[in-house]
């Protein structure tokens, strides 16, 4: 979900501002994934890498987490929207893992859209965690298969079991990943667009579906006909 700053610099709005517009946007979106009937949606909130941004805007967002979930907690239960988060947010502020933790807790029955929040969370350190996790499991390597980093990351725990995304759409006019899900990826179908991400609405987001629905997905196979 990427230019909420650049959508803020170009409406002279404090940068905090712009999250709030693309926390609304995120709203409109799953709305949307849901009466699509897509069963896995996942958001990239904060990376990282994002620690490195001023104070002011840090907090800002988490902050924004809180209000999001106080807002929203009772109508994503209504909707049967059950949530998991990617990422080590234990190290947020206080509020903000107290926030998370009860709509998590609230939403861990349902059995609807299944919302991914990616939280303090890259793709790399992602890999490296899983693999800390098997070494310290006394796993053998010369019989460690993809299947068993798989398990170990956070798509898929015992508690998770998300599968591998089909589609990774990024807005703003950026083209690169930037740590997303970087093991899952390995054969995502990738889409870009130069709209800003508190601009992205329903409208782009399901002519993209519709246009990825007639891609051809071969998985580094050949069509039956070719064969």
């Amino acid at each position: 979900m990427d230019g909420n700053g650049r959508w803020a610099k170009a409406h002279g709005v404090p940068r905090v501002m712009g999250h709030n517009a693309g926390m609304q946007a995120m709203k409109k979106i799953v709305i949307a994934t849901s009466n699509m009937g897509i069963k896995y949606l996942t958001v990239y909130a904060f990376s990282t890498e994002n620690w490195k941004r001023s104070t002011e805007e840090v907090s800002g967002i988490f902050n924004l987490i809180v209000k999001y979930v106080n807002s929203e907690l009772e109508e994503l239960d209504e909707n049967n929207v059950h949530i998991n988060i990617f990422g080590e947010y234990d190290m947020l502020p206080k509020a903000s893992v107290d926030a998370i933790n009860k709509m998590v807790g609230r939403l861990a029955d349902n059995d609807g859209l299944v919302f991914n929040i990616a939280l303090n969370y890259g793709g790399r350190d992602e890999i490296l965690r899983s693999v800390k996790e098997i070494v310290a499991e006394g796993k053998d390597p010369d019989e460690l298969t993809e299947d068993d980093i798989s398990k170990h990351l956070y798509s898929g725990s015992a508690h998770f079991d998300v599968p591998d995304p089909d589609l990774i759409i990024r807005t703003s006019g950026e083209e690169r990943m930037s740590n997303f899900l970087t093991w899952q990826a390995a054969y995502s179908e990738l889409m870009f667009t130069d709209t800003l991400w508190p601009d992205f609405a329903p409208e782009e987001y399901t002519e993209m579906i519709e246009a990825y629905s007639n891609r051809d997905r071969r998985f580094g196979g050949r069509k039956e006909a070719d064969k």
